[in-house]
């Protein structure tokens, strides 16, 4: 490479880089991964390297973050709140090691801890009371957010017990998945689109101007880093388990390592482990533990030389966009679904990628013939994150969304509030009437796993089901003898369903036990929009009855438990419909429980006001078991944990992403033995 041939790559590289440190820092709306931009800035790295002359004073090489929003007051770092080295490579890590090895003549050891992804803070605190909450910014200067963070319940306000006179602790602030996936449920509800991922929603979260919005949005955070002259101890890792004495909330998911052995083992573990936490982490961050040997060896321009982020590395692929389908759902909505040349991803073959809704497509902007770069969301859902402009086609046009429905041609309406395109023909049009079907026939709904493995499409076909009523006329002579064979897709191998007298016999049994299904489950079933398993049961709860039901009005719904506006509408909505309440009272003729019968009402309210989350492996019940005595007595269960959290039900194998959160809320955590004692509380009495 020329001279200048080198000046012209490292002006451009330098532009680059800025202007996606920009989209990243500034507007929260990256364009490429974290991966990508740490290539772009480790060659610029080595040019300048190579070239010094060409270096100038205000590379992004020697800045950390990027520009400073105006919106907030600007306040200069006591300590400079300086980057990491990043690194993909455990070469590097060993590299990091040597040099740590050379400039140190003592002993020493590395902590271990989790790289939160969402934004980093620092708090100072001053006589225990925090006193100012400050953005990275560039490194030197960053966002007086303190209105904001104080909103933040995991932050103290004031500290208890033996803490420094003045000090600063460094954090990141992030969204736990369930606050994130409520966060964009309500953004798509009010017609807002939907955030990337839970880091660039905490950091649009963070630079709203008003305080009160910003309480109203679950955000979290992890302290991990303390400055201060008079901590109370010489060693990083004691002073954080100090900080939790003050009451911080400070990650378990730490470990000192004495070598790169013990190193390489905690990031093997968490490449796996992270999988199951309730929030992101992008990587491990090694840091040497002694507070005096991190000053020996001090920092360079952009980052501590004690101090190294090894990042997991997110796998993606690129291939091209052929077409893009719309697939109707059961509730009619429409759901774009991109068709991609086959590429390998994480051991799978893809081919198929959802796109999500129309504002999505609008803003990836992408189109047809289009190279894109496709991810697998939580390493499950493939999606489209980018697309490569650079080879895009001349003649690509931008992709006009349909306005009727691919399967029965009926237009298409969006409600103002919602994101998503929708069908109204639901009582004709076929992907509509087969998804209520199936959903009809679920596990969590009426329960008749005999009508799996694509019977319905098999039934709906012969013209045998046309609403949920029909699954009652069916007769053992009506299906004995059909069949049809289903060609191979998304990695099934072509297989042939047949209607033997066995499998026939099955359907029909599966269908008349279906009709002891309880009141809740009935209600689910008829997949009434927005209202799931929770609600269903609260609403059976409380009206009895499906005729009450029927009868209520807006007042009264949004009275009950978990019924908002939303909700009550779709129901009202519903009942409103002459189809649904024809449907419902066909039903009724098949004897389903449309009332809360002797057996589903409440046998105490031992447990009411209480919310239990049960995890784990239990030798005597089943996990559905043990849900369901615990609504029978009252109680209320959950999947996730949360401060409103009353109990841990816990046996055997608990998750210890659910362990780790129930012991930083303080959450009891019960046995068998302890909740059966509840249940005979009333007995014992």
């Amino acid at each position: 490479m020329t001279q200048e041939e080198a000046r012209q790559k490292i002006e451009k590289l330098s532009l680059e880089i800025n202007y996606h440190n920009h989209r990243y820092y500034v507007l929260s709306e990256p364009m490429i991964t974290d991966y990508d931009f740490d290539m772009l800035l480790e060659e610029l790295i080595k040019l300048e390297t190579l070239f010094p002359e060409f270096k100038k004073p205000d590379s992004p090489t020697q800045r950390v973050g990027g520009d400073i929003t105006k919106d907030f007051r600007q306040v200069t770092h006591k300590y400079p709140m300086l980057s990491l080295g990043n690194t993909y490579s455990e070469a590097e890590i060993l590299e990091f090691d040597q040099r740590v090895r050379k400039s140190l003549t003592d002993n020493f050891e590395y902590v271990c801890d989790l790289k939160f992804d969402g934004v980093a803070i620092g708090l100072t605190y001053v006589d225990g009371i925090l006193t100012q909450a400050i953005t990275r910014g560039d490194g030197s200067k960053g966002d007086d957010v303190t209105a904001n963070v104080k909103t933040i319940r995991s932050i103290p306000l004031k500290l208890q017990g033996n803490y420094p006179a003045e000090f600063e602790i460094r954090g990141e602030i992030f969204y736990p998945h369930d606050g994130f996936k409520k966060l964009n449920e309500d953004r798509i509800e009010i017609g807002e689109n939907p955030f990337a991922n839970p880091r660039n929603a905490a950091s649009g979260t963070l630079k709203m101007q008003n305080s009160a919005e910003v309480a109203k949005r679950p955000l979290e955070c992890f302290l991990y880093l303390m400055y201060g002259k008079e901590l109370p101890h010489i060693n990083h890792y004691d002073n954080l388990q100090e900080a939790k004495k003050w009451g911080f909330s400070i990650s378990n998911n730490f470990a000192i390592c004495h070598n790169t052995d013990e190193i390489f083992e905690f990031i093997d573990d968490w490449n796996e482990a992270r999988k199951t936490l309730p929030y992101d982490i992008d990587g491990v961050v090694i840091k040497i533990n002694s507070l005096q040997q991190q000053k020996q060896l001090g920092f360079t321009a952009k980052s501590p030389r004690w101090a190294i982020a090894y990042k997991f590395k997110t796998e993606r692929a690129l291939t091209e966009l052929l077409s893009i389908d719309y697939q109707v759902g059961r509730t009619g909505s429409i759901t774009p679904v991109a068709n991609l040349r086959p590429v390998l991803l994480l051991g799978t073959i893809i081919k198929r990628a959802s796109l999500h809704n129309a504002d999505v497509i609008e803003q990836l902007d992408v189109r047809i013939g289009d190279q894109v770069y496709i991810e697998k969301g939580g390493e499950i859902i493939p999606k489209i994150v980018s697309v490569n402009l650079s080879k895009r086609k001349a003649d690509a046009k931008p992709v006009t969304y349909i306005t009727h429905c691919p399967e029965c041609k009926t237009e298409l309406y969006r409600n103002e509030g919602e994101a998503n395109h929708y069908c109204p023909n639901y009582t004709q049009c076929p992907p509509q009437i087969k998804g209520k079907l199936e959903h009809f026939i679920s596990r969590k709904a009426m329960n008749i796993d005999s009508l799996g493995e694509g019977k319905i499409e098999i039934l709906y076909d012969n013209g045998l089901v046309h609403d949920l009523s029909d699954l009652y006329k069916l007769t053992f002579e009506s299906i004995l003898g059909l069949e049809k064979t289903f060609p191979a897709s998304a990695g099934k191998k072509e297989r042939k369903i047949s209607f033997k007298q066995k499998t026939a016999q099955n359907i029909i049994n599966g269908i008349e036990k279906s009709k002891e299904a309880p009141f809740e489950k009935v209600l689910f079933a008829l997949g009434i929009r927005f209202v799931g398993e929770t609600v269903a049961r609260n609403l059976a709860n409380h009206f009895q009855t499906i005729d009450a039901l029927m009868l209520a009005d807006y007042e009264t719904l949004i009275s009950v438990e978990d019924i908002g506006e939303r909700i009550a509408n779709s129901i009202l909505e519903y009942f409103s419909m002459e189809a649904n309440i024809n449907l419902i009272n066909r039903l009724k003729v098949h004897q389903l429980n449309f009332s809360l019968s002797k057996q589903t009402q409440l046998l105490s309210n031992l447990l009411a006001g209480k919310t239990f989350v049960v995890s784990g492996v239990f030798e005597n019940y089943s996990r559905d078991h043990l849900k369901e005595l615990i609504q029978l007595h009252g109680g209320q269960n959950t999947g996730s944990i949360s401060a409103k959290t009353s109990f841990i039900l816990a046996g055997e194998n608990m998750g210890p992403a659910k362990l780790s959160k129930a012991n930083k809320l303080g959450i009891p955590i019960i046995g068998i033995d302890e909740f059966e004692a509840m249940l005979h509380k009333k007995s014992a009495d």
